[in-house]
């Protein structure tokens, strides 16, 4: 009796798959046009003027979003007007800048749907080398910039219960290489503050989501290494901190590093999920660092770390007689 029951039951869920299978094609039709008419969003982009930033901008407004598109070098995003982008002055270690950028988007929309925090910049050097004037610079840039920017629009998104908010960080947030110190800082600094803010805004209706990066083909490793080089000439971390800079520079110009185009797509379906992922982990290597981070032993880590600093013996010739 039990057996006819189930294969009874077996039978109409077979019916009601298949039917649903020859429906879906049409519902995911009606859905998307449903998706393109009604989910047109207001966006404050910041870090737009090149890379990874300058591309999600287009891409965005090509999904029928409005973007508007923040940096500090204005006349670089000029050529986002043709994409129908605007474009806004803005330095994020300035308060009267970031002020004014917010209220741009406020004066023409009456509105912000979604603040995504791509402002930011590598700086590697030993942490006796470093000017703290130069670390101070760093977190402005990576972590308090985004904070402020945070705050500024908050009060628009409580107002209409409703917001998302998108910061990006990196896996630099959740592991740590050689002479990386000042950045993993504010890497660290961004994951904290962003589980943080996602607890206290859900109530209003905001999402926080954060992009952790793995390693990206952009020109972050080369900037990192110049200041690395800069550094450390001609001080105890000298000799290491070459090879460091080195190695940063020859894994940047590789070609075994993920194409950005992943970060784009990912605070793209970030933007555009109707439920977002609190974390998109993206790029090359993205898993694999966290994950060995967490599972090797601390010196043991540190120990693999500093192989990348470490001066390569020259390779041995022979001197065979003849």
């Amino acid at each position: 009796m039990y057996i006819d029951i189930l294969v009874v039951f077996y039978i109409h869920c077979t019916d009601i798959l298949n039917n649903f299978r020859t429906f879906a094609p049409e519902l995911n039709k009606i859905l998307h046009r449903q998706s393109k008419t009604m989910t047109s969003k207001v966006i404050l982009l910041t870090g737009a003027s090149s890379g990874i930033g300058f591309d999600t901008a287009i891409a965005l407004s090509r999904q029928g979003h409005k973007v508007y598109a923040a940096a500090r070098r204005v006349e670089r995003m000029e050529p986002l007007r043709e994409y129908g982008i605007v474009p806004v002055k803005m330095d994020v270690t300035d308060e009267e800048s970031m002020q004014n950028g917010v209220q741009t988007v406020l004066t023409a929309e009456g509105r912000i749907d979604v603040l995504i925090n791509n402002a930011g910049y590598g700086y590697f050097g030993a942490v006796e080398n470093v000017p703290i004037s130069d670390a101070r610079n760093q977190l402005e840039v990576n972590i308090f910039g985004l904070a402020r920017l945070c705050q500024l629009v908050l009060p628009v998104m409580r107002k209409q219960h409703s917001g998302r908010i998108i910061n990006t960080s990196s896996v630099a947030g959740k592991s740590v290489l050689y002479y990386g110190a000042w950045y993993h800082v504010s890497k660290y600094a961004v994951e904290a503050f962003s589980d943080a803010l996602r607890m206290e805004v859900k109530p209003f209706g905001i999402d926080v989501v954060i992009i952790e990066p793995g390693a990206i083909k952009t020109d972050w490793g080369i900037i990192a290494a110049d200041h690395l080089s800069r550094t450390s000439e001609g001080t105890a971390y000298a000799e290491t901190g070459k090879m460091m800079a080195h190695n940063l520079r020859t894994m940047y110009q590789s070609s075994n590093l993920s194409d950005p185009s992943v970060v784009r797509k990912a605070i793209c379906r970030a933007v555009n999920a109707r439920r977002p992922r609190t974390r998109y982990r993206i790029g090359r290597m993205s898993g694999a660092i966290v994950f060995f981070h967490w599972l090797l032993p601390t010196r043991l880590w540190d120990s693999m770390m500093r192989l990348m600093g470490k001066p390569r013996l020259p390779a041995k010739t022979s001197n065979a007689a003849t």
